[in-house]
């Protein structure tokens, strides 16, 4: 079978961990053939990780700029955010298709162009929102799609956790509008896109509130809430804060319907918490244990999709079309905040840098 060929763009925290254990884990589909980063250290950690993991020898590289026109097939992205738009657009020019981490971009124009360029260009747009590939996602979608549920009414995601200063401090680009975004475009991304896409319909509108109650380090919020309102007459609400005392509480999804409950909780959303149809009020899933990390283990089966895809020339599960929805929303709840309205979806012209300290500074704090 053909074997792809492959670049990872970034060695920080994700990259390393979860990207580099996903190549080692598809080794037999993929041969990781750089690792790039701006500080070449990071690089040469990372491929040394690879190597111990798969057995197989991979090269440290400074930066992206001279892999361009090499011979691979595909990169993973998993910088900081605000990289995440030019990096995808060089790749897809230089003819690569491209798995990117979330947020896919900080930009409403940015996200359109990568989506638009991708087609244009016949190349597969992936995105890591890998949560979508745990087993009580995957029993809650097909429950939905089955139409157990009956008329499925609204649903709520919740993500309570904590990152305290020390977090922040790591690096600079941290809870910064330009690189970063705040807890909602950061933390919460993954279950406000379990929220739509388990909702399953057109968003019709947003309506948010952010604060920054407790991180005045930092630029964006550290907390907020959403209400959306979908065509189909469903409603999703979200609550996200960074704030949480001392450390993480949880992160769940429920959904509520005519004929049917379920609460997915655990580290990563990957344990059944609560499963309630007619003569069905149990799950196996509930005993699944949590994983290692909030990352959860789903990078490993994301890629074999997105290599898959490639080979078979498919789109993959999550694609650049379904992974803007997640920040758009986002988005929508800054433009909400600003202008004190709701906001009909979707939106365009705004990016997060127009939220920036000077525009929100006594909102955030109210």
């Amino acid at each position: 079978m053909q074997k792809l060929k492959a670049a990872l763009i970034g060695c920080g925290r994700i990259g390393t961990k979860k990207h580099i254990e996903a190549y080692a884990n598809n080794k037999e589909d993929v041969e990781l053939v750089y690792c790039c980063d701006l500080n070449i250290e990071k690089a040469e950690n990372a491929a040394e990780k690879y190597s111990e993991r798969s057995g197989v020898k991979t090269h440290a590289v400074k930066g992206y700029d001279s892999i361009l026109d090499k011979d691979i097939d595909f990169v993973s992205i998993a910088t900081e955010s605000g990289y995440h738009y030019q990096i995808t657009v060089d790749f897809l020019n230089a003819g690569k298709h491209v798995l990117v981490e979330k947020p896919m971009a900080l930009d409403t124009d940015h996200l359109e162009h990568m989506v638009t360029l991708s087609r244009e260009k016949g190349l597969k747009l992936g995105i890591c929102l890998q949560n979508r590939f745990n087993k009580p996602i995957q029993a809650l979608k097909q429950k939905i799609d089955e139409g157990a549920f009956g008329r499925v009414f609204n649903a709520t995601a919740r993500i309570l956790w904590n990152r305290n200063e020390a977090y922040y401090r790591q690096d600079n680009w941290r809870g910064t509008w330009e690189l970063d975004g705040g807890t909602l475009m950061n933390q919460c991304a993954h279950n406000i896109d379990l929220l739509q896409w388990v909702l399953g319909g057109d968003l019709e509108s947003v309506y948010g509130v952010i604060r920054n109650f407790n991180h005045p380090y930092i630029e964006t919020e550290d907390f907020g809430v959403g209400i959306l309102k979908f065509k189909n007459g469903t409603v999703g609400l979200l609550e996200g804060t960074a704030n949480t005392y001392p450390k993480n509480l949880e992160e769940t999804i429920s959904v509520f319907g005519e004929k049917g409950t379920v609460v997915i909780g655990g580290l990563a959303v990957n344990k059944i918490l609560t499963w309630r149809f007619e003569g069905e009020d149990t799950h196996p899933l509930m005993l699944e244990k949590d994983p290692d990390t909030v990352y959860g283990n789903g990078h490993t089966t994301l890629f074999k999709d997105f290599t898959d895809a490639i080979l078979e020339d498919r789109d993959p599960y999550v694609t650049g079309e379904q992974g803007r929805i997640e920040d758009e929303i986002v988005l929508a709840i800054y433009k909400s905040t600003v202008e004190k309205r709701e906001v009909k979806f979707p939106v365009s012209n705004v990016r997060s840098t127009d939220f920036n300290y000077f525009v929100l500074r006594d909102m955030l704090k109210d």
